[in-house]
């Protein structure tokens, strides 16, 4: 198994930038979840406790809490000793958070559809403007991933769904790094701009069932080619 701390603190200037409204605990999640996600961090990579808290420049008590984090959503499993290792991608996994996120985005778009309230529509327009402008460059993907999550972030918002969206992103980490596979892939940021902006129109339109079905389409775009993706990096899947 590979050792995570030259990958982990690549860029770091000694330790997480310190938020007073943010724990220490949060942000070192938020960091390793995101460099699990981002497959920085690959599966089956060994994380060591005091040697996260060094790079972090924190106690082991941050990174403790953080990796409890990280196994509730299913991204580690820790063994004694203090080893922790990230998990291999699990399909199962995949398809229950894709259940949970269908489930949950149809009804927010139905429900902004219906609700002729246009301010949500407004702030997903301009997420979809500044996308549009970073299409074909794929130097820019991580930016443009960004971009996508604030996007669908500004529909749960729309009804008052924040937390719901929140609660959702945590426990989709599997899904996550299927679509970290999946959008350098070509054509797939040109798709994902068009999805973005028929999801807009059928909103706009005020048909809840039309904006539905734009988002279960958009949606199920990589599921649909999960069996080539386990395929094409069969080491990454359980």
């Amino acid at each position: 198994m590979k050792t995570s701390t030259g990958g982990l603190i690549a860029g770091y200037d000694g330790g997480i930038k310190t938020n007073a409204h943010v724990p220490a605990s949060a942000l070192v999640y938020e960091e390793i979840r995101n460099r699990i996600i981002s497959l920085a961090l690959p599966p089956e990579t060994t994380l060591v406790r005091a040697e996260l808290a060094d790079s972090f420049n924190v106690s082991q008590s941050p990174v403790r809490e953080a990796i409890l984090r990280l196994e509730q959503s299913g991204l580690v499993v820790s063994y004694p000793q203090s080893r922790t290792v990230v998990t291999k991608i699990d399909v199962d996994r995949i398809r229950e958070e894709h259940f949970l996120r269908v489930a949950a985005e149809c009804e927010v778009v139905r429900q902004l559809a219906e609700s002729k309230d246009s301010s949500a529509v407004i702030k997903a327009k301009g997420m979809v403007k500044l996308q549009e402008a970073l299409v074909g460059d794929i130097e820019q993907i991580d930016l443009f991933k960004q971009l996508d999550e604030t996007f669908h972030a500004a529909l749960f918002n729309g009804v008052n769904q924040s937390n719901l969206h929140l609660h959702i992103t945590a426990q989709s980490g599997h899904l996550a790094r299927v679509r970290t596979l999946d959008l350098p892939r070509a054509g797939k940021m040109v798709s994902v701009l068009e999805e973005h902006k028929a999801i807009i129109e059928a909103i706009q339109s005020g048909d809840g069932t039309a904006a539905s079905a734009e988002m279960r389409q958009h949606l199920s775009g990589t599921m649909r080619r999960l069996p080539q993706i386990i395929e094409e990096n069969r080491d990454l899947f359980t």
